[in-house]
């Protein structure tokens, strides 16, 4: 992938000091590049600075399943309170002004209306690629997971047909669950429907699910 060469009336990014909230949220401005952004830190997801690690991956069926979900979520959603957003939208995760870029973010506010971001997220959507499944299971779910409001937090695989849904429960506990039957349903409690997951799935080919890549197993 090829990008244009950058302007020279804008200052390079600086990806070595720390900045405020309001100087991230003035660069997503004056930049037109997403970063993410925890505890002081900017990481590109964006443009010709970004690292393989932060890139999403970004295949044709990891686009369906993003699509699908929220229109999925959009169609049962109509005429609630709630309402999805997808992948452009960040979302603060922390009082300190931390935010990150959900593939899918859900928020049923009524007065979340920050035309900059999602402040009080319901629900989290990531769908899994090679190159982030690490940091969408590891330390990006473990901040998701400290945020006050959220109720549920899905990983969608796009490696096989499996849905993995984390509610939470009493206190802290958070309870998992997994779907990987198209025939089966991904209930979203808080939000008082269900997704089928062929829906999800929908016009996506998954390769066939195998403990082994080779036709026979391995000897001991």
């Amino acid at each position: 992938m090829s990008y244009p060469l950058p302007d020279p009336s804008v200052p390079k990014i600086d990806y070595s000091r720390r900045y405020t909230a309001e100087e991230y949220i003035e660069l997503e401005a004056r930049t037109g590049i997403r970063h993410e952004f925890i505890n002081g830190e900017i990481f590109p997801l964006d443009g010709p600075d970004v690292a393989p690690e932060m890139m999403a991956g970004a295949t044709r069926r990891h686009n369906d399943l993003v699509y699908n979900c929220r229109r999925a979520l959009t169609e049962r959603l109509r005429g609630s309170d709630c309402h999805p957003y997808a992948e452009n939208v960040r979302t603060r995760i922390s009082d300190h002004g931390d935010y990150l870029f959900p593939d899918i973010v859900v928020t049923c506010a009524p007065d979340d209306r920050d035309e900059q971001a999602v402040n009080e997220p319901s629900v989290i959507v990531e769908v899994l690629s090679a190159s982030t499944e690490a940091r969408d299971r590891g330390w990006k779910m473990e901040q998701y997971l400290r945020i006050p409001t959220l109720t549920q937090y899905v990983l969608i695989n796009q490696g096989r047909v499996l849905v993995e849904s984390y509610t939470r429960g009493v206190g802290r506990k958070w309870e998992r669950e997994s779907y990987d039957e198209r025939t089966a349903l991904v209930p979203f409690p808080a939000l008082g429907i269900e997704v089928p997951v062929a829906e999800l799935y929908e016009f996506v080919q998954v390769p066939e699910f195998r403990f082994w890549r080779n036709p026979e197993p391995p000897t001991p």
